[in-house]
């Protein structure tokens, strides 16, 4: 009973975190948005409008948006970023933030392409983990066969792991996307997707 309630816990965890994140970041946004841009509007135009606040708030991330897809804007997040990532405890919150959204939206998903099972440590003992690039350079050319690099991350951080590189023949594709196994090594396997096996 309490075994079930855990699980119960961790998922429903799981599951409003990510809501609950978004409102809070939301939230933040719209009232340091409002709390600033409100009064001058009502100094020009002298008088207050309903829902001006919300409208302040989504030209505000529209404007972001915008300007961070262009050279210019680009440099000055880069120039930002280089600044959060020296002060000590930000850098840290701050990474591990960027790379998993990296992981969960980028369109390109450069960091991890595919979903994989692997036998490690040893045979009989097996590893979700993240196929991240094909056998290249150096490490290529020293091993007999064709290896392909897999990251292996930790339960319930997955920005922190390793990085194993096994044979090919030896990987187990699994059909299920990279946001789904982010889940389920979150939740420490509480959160499964419901789909078959395939082999690669």
């Amino acid at each position: 009973m309490l075994k079930s309630l855990r699980n119960y816990l961790i998922t429903g965890l799981i599951i409003l975190l990510p809501l609950i994140i978004t409102v809070y970041i939301v939230t933040s946004i719209f009232n340091a948005v409002d709390g600033v841009l409100r009064p001058l509007v009502e100094l020009v135009i002298g008088r207050s409008i309903y829902g001006l606040g919300f409208l302040l708030t989504i030209g505000f991330i529209l404007g972001v948006g915008a300007i961070g897809t262009n050279v210019l804007g680009k440099r000055l997040i880069d120039y930002g970023e280089r600044i959060l990532t020296k002060i000590p405890l930000v850098r840290n919150i701050y990474l591990t933030v960027q790379q998993l959204i990296d992981a969960l939206f980028l369109k390109n998903k450069t960091a991890f392409r595919k979903v994989v099972l692997i036998e490690y440590p040893r045979k009989g003992l097996y590893q979700v983990g993240f196929l991240t690039s094909e056998g290249m350079g150096e490490v290529q050319s020293n091993t007999d066969e064709e290896v392909i690099n897999i990251f292996v991350p930790t339960t319930p951080n997955p920005t922190s792991g390793m990085l194993v590189l096994v044979p090919k023949e030896d990987i187990t594709y699994l059909d299920m996307n990279v946001e789904e196994g982010l889940k389920l090594i979150i939740s420490g396997g509480t959160v499964v997707p419901n789909k078959k096996r395939i082999e690669g």
